[in-house]
This record gives structure tokens, C-alpha cells and sequence, in this order.
């Protein structure tokens, strides 16, 4: 009888361990809104958890945020797309190194009526001076986002000063993708966003895509290692088993064969130079 009751505490202590040594194996991802709500995140890591055992939990916020959550020590993984702030975040010694991953690009959306009169047009800031001229609505992520920050580099190469010379036509969010493109349709306004995530929006009114193709638009992720010298409770070891897996042909494969109908959303530049 005591053998019994010893063999099953045994057994009891051998599966609790082995319980709290899997809940162990996680690791934390700050990433951005796009790659969360754009649907990449739930299509690649259950391949990735698969072939680990490592889970990823990923907080999903602008650039600015994820970077900040990092230099805290509050995540293992940054996955962002702002490639001078990443840049820095590493120069700080925050960060390892900076891998590409993947782009996309960014694409100015509208409503169908087009007030501003840039439908069919190339150059983007040509598009944000008729958008002024015409203070016809914009909204705008205000919320330190890679985006957010591409909205603003756009406006000044467009020789506008946003913030001295916005009105009561440029609306702040302050919040995500995803809310922002929901602001926009409510009051048939211009909005930049990401490719992806306006592939997967599913509230688009009377909005669409009206200017694309600008070489400013282009829209590059990266993916870096938070450093365990600042912060030595970091899981080195399994962040850096993500970060292999996301570059290697695994990761990049299925970061590729994810598709909206039939159309690619990210394509995938680990390895090349510059990116």
C-alpha cells in the first residue's frame, strides 16, 4: 500500500515537473499590428511550434512600442519594420543584430469618390500635397508605428510640415492598423497601410487601393535578438532557434505560401543585402 501511494507521488512530481518544463518553453515576440493583424503570425508559427516545441506569444504593437517593450526587457524577439529605429535600437546595444526577413509595401487607400483627385496615381507625395489641398479627411496611426513613422517621413519629403500645418481634416488614432482602416471607411477617408493588412481588412466600405507602386512604399521587417547582456533573464537560446527558423528556407517558405485570395502578402529577402 505504501509503495503504491510512494509510486504515485513519484509519478505526480515526475508530471508536474514535466508539465512546468514544457509551460517553460516560450518565448515573447513583440511584433507589429500588421504582422498580427494582417493573419501572417497565425499561419507560420504552428509550423514553427511544431517543429520545436517552442511556443511564441506574440504582443502586438506599433514599432516604436515593440522596441520600447524590448529595451525593458519585457520580450526575447523584436519582429518590426523600421529599419533606421531597428538599426539604432541595435547601435544602443539593445539588440544582437538585425536580420531581414521580409517586405512588403505600403499603399495609400481612399474612397472610391476620391475628393483629392490622386486615383491611378505613382507618386505618393504628389498624392499627400493634392490630399492637403484639398483637406479632404485623413487619418493617420499617431501611434509611434512603423507605418506611423513612414506616414510622417512622406509628409516631409512632401515638403508638408504635418504637425504645423494638419487641420481639423487630419484625424489622430493613436491606435492600430486594423482600427484606423475602420476609422477611414466610417468617414471615407485616406489612410496609409500596409498591403497585408489591407488584404485581410474585411470592413473597406467605399474604400480602395488609389495609389501604389512608389518606390517610397517599399516596406522592409526585420527580426533581432534582444541582447542577454542587458537583460539576462532573456531566452537566448530558444529566441535565437526563432530567428534561425524565420531566415532559414523553412521559415521563408512559409512566409511566402501565405496567401489572401491567391494573392502573396509578404515576400520573404532573408540573406539579401541591404535589406
Amino acid at each position: 500500500m505504501r509503495q503504491r501511494i510512494f509510486r504515485n507521488i513519484l509519478i505526480f512530481i515526475v508530471l508536474l515537473h514535466s508539465f512546468s518544463a514544457s509551460a517553460q518553453r516560450f518565448i515573447t515576440v513583440a511584433s507589429t499590428t500588421s504582422t498580427e493583424q494582417s493573419g501572417l503570425f497565425r499561419h507560420i508559427l504552428p509550423v514553427f511550434e511544431k517543429k520545436t516545441g517552442i511556443q511564441v506569444r506574440v504582443v502586438a504593437l506599433g514599432t516604436g512600442q515593440a522596441l520600447d517593450m524590448a529595451r525593458r526587457g519585457d520580450a526575447d524577439v523584436v519582429f518590426v519594420h523600421a529599419k533606421s529605429a531597428e538599426e539604432r535600437f541595435v547601435a544602443e546595444g539593445y539588440g544582437l543584430k538585425r536580420l531581414p526577413v521580409m517586405y512588403n509595401d505600403f499603399v495609400l487607400i481612399g474612397p472610391k469618390s476620391d475628393p483629392a483627385k490622386i486615383a491611378g496615381g505613382k507618386d505618393i507625395l504628389e498624392a499627400l500635397r493634392k490630399i492637403k489641398g484639398a483637406a479632404a479627411p485623413f487619418v493617420s496611426r499617431g501611434d509611434r508605428s512603423g507605418t506611423h513613422m513612414a506616414e510622417l517621413a512622406l509628409w516631409k519629403q512632401s515638403g508638408i510640415e504635418i504637425d504645423k500645418e494638419k487641420g481639423s481634416w487630419y484625424r489622430d488614432t493613436g491606435q492600430g492598423m486594423g482600427p484606423a482602416l475602420n476609422t477611414a471607411s466610417s468617414m471615407n477617408g485616406y489612410v496609409l497601410a500596409d498591403r497585408g493588412t489591407w488584404l485581410s481588412f474585411k470592413n473597406r466600405g467605399d474604400l480602395a487601393i488609389l495609389v501604389e507602386g512608389d518606390q517610397r512604399l517599399f516596406n522592409r521587417y526585420g527580426v533581432i535578438l534582444v541582447s542577454p547582456e542587458k537583460h539576462k533573464h532573456v531566452k537566448k537560446d530558444m529566441g535565437q532557434a526563432f530567428i534561425d527558423w524565420v531566415v532559414s528556407p523553412d521559415g521563408q517558405k512559409a512566409i511566402a505560401g501565405y496567401k489572401i485570395g491567391g494573392e502573396q502578402l509578404f515576400f520573404p529577402n532573408a540573406g539579401q543585402e541591404g535589406a
